[in-house]
């Protein structure tokens, strides 16, 4: 006996599986609020596509639906960027039903999005870097701001990994950070002495500010935890008074780190466990920083890799001097 159900029924199923797979990334695989609120979105906008197309029941869908709907975004003016990460969203998201058995085939899984052009990640350089962070402190806000950027450029944190970061998981006698960076994965980080100094010395002005029971290193001035937005404001005006011809913000310190510790190193593997990188790919990225610079030296030091005028007229004499062939 086949069993007829109606849209609205599949469209319920379909909002039943979208909820149960957000509480799956958010418990299970603890997917931090801001990337729970895009896959939610991405997901979303797919879901409202697929019903506008009569496709009431997310387990109906084929690669066909998926490269429509992406060309539908495309032809919206969505970035290529975006487009990715919409995919990847609901590839996960098909993921899921597999594994719940709900599906026997990904239909994201053979659908690749447009080519991207990859961009160099903006950052400063050891000049800057000393610019921006030389300038004494006043106040306990601004030991607050310099402690935290120092902290950033001397582990690479991610902006979520500082704000989040709370008393315990600093240990300035040993010279440490416990991070819980993405995936829910801990990592232990060294700190270099310009930041322990920058931090000890926010740390004896933080409980003249702190509000009782609050646990976070860095606070704003009612004495509770940090912003990342305030955070984001706050490293773009030092970056102002410091006169720096660029717009300074957290992320920039993490691929300044990132970059002026693989030059010095040369151990790409080490970058990326200190950045908490799952696939090395994503590491590779800082090598092209630097290679105009390698590229200089290189061409500066290698006596054979470019030539001088000198050695130009002198091969030619060595070579004037053998007998001609006939």
């Amino acid at each position: 006996m086949i069993v007829v159900t109606s849209p609205e029924v599949r469209q319920q199923s379909t909002q039943k599986h979208f909820q149960c797979y957000l509480r799956y990334l958010k418990d299970e695989r603890r997917y931090s609020p801001a990337t729970l609120e895009s896959y939610q979105r991405d997901i979303h906008q797919f879901i409202e596509f697929i019903n506008a197309v009569n496709v009431t029941d997310c387990c109906d869908v084929d690669s066909l639906h998926i490269r429509n709907y992406a060309g539908s975004r495309r032809r919206r003016g969505v970035s290529a960027r975006s487009l990715h990460r919409s995919l990847s969203a609901i590839r996960g998201f098909y993921t899921y039903l597999q594994r719940e058995q709900l599906i026997e085939n990904n239909p994201v899984a053979g659908v690749s999005g447009p080519n991207i052009q990859k961009k160099l990640p903006n950052l400063l350089d050891v000049d800057e870097i000393n610019r921006l962070l030389n300038k004494g402190p006043q106040n306990p806000l601004k030991l607050r701001d310099y402690a935290m950027m120092e902290l950033m450029y001397s582990s690479g944190l991610r902006l979520a990994e500082m704000v989040n970061l709370n008393i315990d998981a600093i240990d300035l006698t040993q010279g440490q950070v416990k991070v819980l960076g993405k995936g829910n994965k801990t990592r232990y980080l060294p700190i270099g002495s310009y930041a322990c100094k920058a931090l000890k010395r926010w740390m004896e002005a933080r409980p003249n500010i702190v509000v009782e029971g609050e646990l976070a290193v860095f606070i704003n001035n009612r004495g509770k935890r940090l912003s990342s937005r305030a955070v984001q404001l706050r490293m773009a005006q030092i970056g102002r008074e410091q006169g720096l011809n660029k717009h300074v913000h957290p992320h920039m310190l993490r691929h300044s780190f990132a970059s002026h510790l693989l030059e010095s190193s040369g151990d790409l593997r080490a970058v990326q466990e200190m950045l908490g990188h799952a696939d090395i790919s994503t590491t590779q990225i800082y090598t092209h920083l630097d290679f105009q610079h390698l590229a200089q030296v290189y061409d500066k030091a290698h006596p054979r890799a470019k030539k001088s005028q000198h050695s130009e007229a002198q091969a030619d004499t060595i070579e004037n001097s053998f007998p001609k062939d006939d």
